[in-house]
């Protein structure tokens, strides 16, 4: 009895917090009397009932239809709960389920006047919405006849699988589809459909279906089961395995509750509830990566879907993966060659060896504790082994080429192979042989194992001689190697123009080596891609940068290998974009620093007169004009975080400068930039972000971000809001969400519902000129919405901050401050009384109507009449002061950019005569 009366005690509490709109406060009040009634009592029916009525008002419908379900279960057809669940279910688009519940309500309760018009509307909707299902019905059999049967018109049956694509995307649709066996046709005609439209659409209708509903994708997958998926993205067509791959990564998101969105977090109930498909979908995955009889770009795609899903940011995977060897068959696919094919060769691209190298560098960053590091070590230790085990030409090889992969991957754990006792011999032995492919995977490897300067003394010792000698021989393979081997220890010093490892003109000599195997057009990609990795080392050295810039036909080939999208040439390729165009991370040298380094007797950094920022600036701009942009958008599907980050610097530097950012746009920047400022390394973040916010402050966002791309951008530039960025970041952030709350409505809800408006509002209190304008700027144009106009309407001091704004020595802050006044006072008369509310509320607006500046003094005129109008009490404060003095002033302004002005200032005085707060002077004569 005694938990009874104190559940009824937090059901009244909970009321109270109801009724006050405190709807957080009742929602908890009403979850503690709950918690402590009697359970299939008519009290447990009457909080889960109260309980409805606010997640009601929050929005929570499917919470709202549990409680109404579980208060129907203990009284049977109670009015209310029915009610409660009608509104919830209609809310949700339920709408049959949502009549069903108005019928028993006025079976139940003829009399409710309530439910009546409810009920009118809801019949109206489900007629129609019977209406729309027979005759999507009748299409949905057409198009069947159509689309599925071979002996019909190409064209037709494209436009037919066209059709249910559009179909499949509405609810009615995808259950009409699902229940005609749509499924068990597609999976029957992409054995034999050649057309590759109709197959990609139809593998885009299994797609859709699958992102509609657990329940559907559960079904899809018991129909054709996970082998049907890895048999359609074997294909020697790209289109056909981007959507295969698409349509896995869909079927993962439905599952796990993951959506498209960058850095949107798995559901841990969802993920647990499907664990057993989640866990079976990646095992297959991961089994088929070593698959000797897929094509070698479904190879790629499957190692991508393995590295998107595996990290604990997404589904956490990769220990699992690292339990059932999943490492080995990445390292598998490491040690393959294009050029040398043995009987058990696997196909693989260009790219491969680059995709499984970042695989595993995803897969070792979840290897966060000492014990599952060991693990991995000891997988790869033992993967080296058992190659050694046999040691013919194919196992050295093959060795090789997979240490190579991981230098280039979780670089730790190659230089702890490396540096395992005979690997690095065996690796010089290679290289001094007279076999070509010997030559050439030592080259590489000790091309891999000089990334830090440790390693690279011990190749420079060792291996220097070797490398110079196989610069001299007659393949081009080889020598192209060697060459880019003799680079990067030509590179060690940086861009500190004091160090250099290599004799003078040694840097510009190798440039014009590497030059010259990257503008001949006869040799193949692989050694332009080397000669790239070559300049990615040699342009550090501000000589080459200028020469390299100077060179049309060198960056032409460059960007047309971009262009390619190989994965493979996007090392070399975007890092010397980065040296080219000085956006590679400086460290920051204080004054006192240096004079403590000199007295220290310290080296001290040079900078080289050709990285002065006029020179950066025209390398930006030839890069541009060249179309740079055009081959970083190509690279940029790369799934490496840290490749990502490289590619952002690039994008963000050439943003830097203005008048190149229409281009940058024009070339289909912005819509690679969104998903990189949302999904990689925190500095590859704020590059990406800190690029989009400068195109979206000089040009139109409409046209910089069409469409739903200026709700995409909206969070990116509110990252830029924090302590960390710098305070250039923040301001160019404002500026381009000032541009774009001026768009529309829809933008403006987006940046509130990302939490933008307090993170704006912070800035206005900084003790930083340009931040706080940028800031109030923002805050002017977010006040068109009526969301913002409340919380100024609320109980703080929002509008008196603005209002001491417009006493404020910088121009632009007073005349935003002063636009963001005249918005509130027109919508508001709380935040006009608000204004009166200020100790120096006179001063501020003295400021504004005296003030020099005609708009300004507009805007002041304005603010004046909207708080004198319709209220006496506030205009007789107002007219006890000197404002009269002021206004009449005004009125005798003749310069006719004043008229707005005057006219205000002439309704003012006209109002406050009106109010009876002052009369004009009397006329007539004694």
């Amino acid at each position: 009895m005694v938990q009874n009366s104190e559940a009824e005690n937090y059901k009244n509490k909970g009321n109270e917090a109801f009724n006050s709109q405190n709807y957080e406060e009742a929602l908890s009040f009403y979850s503690k009397a709950i918690s402590l009634a009697e359970r299939d009592t008519r009290d447990m029916a009457t909080y889960l009932k109260n309980r409805a009525a606010v997640h009601l008002k929050l929005n929570s419908f499917n919470e709202a239809v549990k409680d109404c379900d579980e208060a129907l279960k203990i009284i049977h057809e109670d009015p209310k709960a029915l009610f409660r669940r009608c509104q919830a279910l209609e809310s949700l688009e339920r709408y049959e389920e949502a009549y069903r519940d108005a019928k028993n309500i006025f079976t139940v309760d003829p009399a409710n006047k309530a439910i009546q018009p409810i009920l009118s509307r809801l019949h109206a909707i489900v007629e129609e919405r019977a209406r729309k299902s027979a005759q999507t019905s009748n299409k949905v059999e057409q198009m069947f006849k159509i689309a599925f049967e071979m002996s019909e018109d190409s064209e037709k049956r494209e436009k037919a699988m066209s059709n249910l694509l559009v179909l499949c995307k509405e609810n009615s649709g995808a259950n009409i589809m699902m229940k005609s066996g749509v499924i068990q046709k597609i999976q029957q005609l992409l054995k034999h459909e050649k057309n590759t439209d109709i197959y990609v659409n139809a593998i885009r209708v299994v797609c859709h279906l699958c992102k509609r509903d657990i329940q559907m994708t559960k079904d899809v997958l018991n129909i054709v089961g996970v082998p049907w998926f890895l048999e359609i993205i074997d294909s020697s067509e790209q289109e056909i395995v981007n959507v295969a791959q698409y349509c896995l990564q869909s079927i993962v998101n439905t599952l796990s509750g993951m959506d498209y969105k960058s850095e949107t977090k798995p559901d841990p109930q969802l993920c647990e509830q499907n664990k057993l498909e989640i866990d079976t979908i990646l095992t297959c995955l991961t089994y088929s990566i070593t698959s000797r009889v897929i094509s070698g770009i479904a190879r790629d795609a499957i190692m991508e879907l393995i590295m998107r899903n595996c990290h604990y940011s997404t589904l956490n995977w990769a220990e699992r993966f690292v339990e059932i060897r999943g490492l080995q068959r990445l390292l598998e696919v490491c040690s393959e060659l294009e050029e040398y094919k043995y009987e058990s060769a696997m196909n693989i691209t260009p790219s491969s060896s680059t995709v499984a190298a970042a695989c595993l560098a995803r897969v070792y960053e979840n290897m966060y504790y000492d014990q599952a590091r060991e693990k991995f070590n000891n997988q790869v230790d033992d993967f080296i082994k058992d190659k050694l085990m046999t040691p013919d030409l194919e196992s050295k090889v093959r060795v090789t080429v997979a240490i190579t992969s991981l230098l280039r991957g979780p670089l730790d754990v190659g230089n702890y192979i490396i540096s395992k006792e005979g690997i690095i011999e065996m690796i010089l032995v290679m290289a001094q042989t007279e076999d070509t492919l010997q030559q050439k995977v030592a080259c590489e490897c000790l091309i891999a194992a000089a990334s830090k300067k440790d390693k690279a003394r011990a190749i420079i010792n060792k291996g220097i001689d070797i490398l110079k000698k196989l610069y001299s021989c007659k393949n081009d393979a080889v020598r192209v190697r060697a060459l880019v081997g003799l680079c990067k220890i030509g590179s060690f010093g940086g861009d500190d123009a004091s160090i250099r490892p290599l004799a003078e003109g040694s840097t510009k000599k190798l440039a014009e080596a590497c030059r010259k195997f990257l503008v001949n057009p006869s040799k193949d990609k692989d050694m332009r891609k080397w000669a790239a990795e070559g300049l990615s080392y040699l342009t550090l050295d501000a000589d080459v940068k200028e020469m390299l810039a100077d060179d049309k036909a060198a960056l032409h080939s460059l960007i047309e290998l971009a262009k390619t999208g190989d994965q493979s040439c996007l090392y070399g390729v975007v890092t010397t974009l980065v040296n080219l165009c000085n956006a590679y991370e400086k460290q920051e040298v204080m004054p006192e620093m240096i004079e403590i380094a000199k007295y220290a007797k310290h080296h001290i950094p040079e900078q080289h007169e050709l990285d002065d920022q006029d020179f950066v600036n025209k390398r930006l701009t030839v890069l541009c004009k060249a179309g740079v942009t055009t081959g970083l958008v190509a690279l940029a599907k790369t799934e490496s975080h840290n490749s990502r980050e490289l590619i952002a610097r690039v994008f963000n530097a050439i943003c830097s400068l203005q008048e190149l950012r229409g281009i940058v746009v024009q070339q289909g920047a912005a819509k690679v930039l969104i998903p990189m400022a949302l999904e990689g390394t925190k500095k590859g973040k704020i590059q990406a972000a800190q690029a989009l916010a400068r195109i979206g402050i000089t040009i139109n966002p409409e046209v910089a971000f069409p469409g739903q791309r200026n709700l995409e951008v909206v969070r990116p530039l509110i990252t830029l809001l924090h302590p960390e960025c710098t305070a250039l970041e923040n301001f160019e952030a404002l500026m381009a969400l000032c541009n774009l709350a001026g768009m529309n409505e829809t933008t403006r809800n987006r940046i509130l519902k990302e939490g933008g408006l307090t993170k704006i509002e912070h800035y206005m209190y900084e003790d930083h000129m340009m931040l706080q304008r940028a800031a109030t700027q923002c805050i002017c144009n977010l006040l068109q919405s009526e969301e913002v106009i409340k919380t100024f309407e609320a109980k703080n001091d929002k509008t008196k901050f603005l209002c001491l704004l417009c006493q404020e020595e910088d121009v632009d802050t007073v005349m935003a401050a002063a636009g963001a006044l005249c918005i509130l006072t027109t919508a508001s008369k709380v935040c006009c009384r608000k204004i009166l509310d200020l100790e120096s509320w006179l001063e501020s607006l003295q400021c504004l109507l005296a003030n020099p500046i005609k708009e300004i003094q507009y805007r002041g005129t304005y603010i004046l009449y909207n708080m004198v109008k319709d209220d006496k009490d506030m205009a007789a404060r107002v007219f006890e002061t000197d404002v009269m003095e002021i206004l009449m002033a005004i009125t005798k302004l003749e310069d006719p950019e004043c008229a707005k002005a005057v006219e205000y200032a002439q309704k003012c005085l006209n109002t406050a005569e009106e109010l009876g707060i002052i009369r004009k002077p009397d006329d007539t004569s004694n």
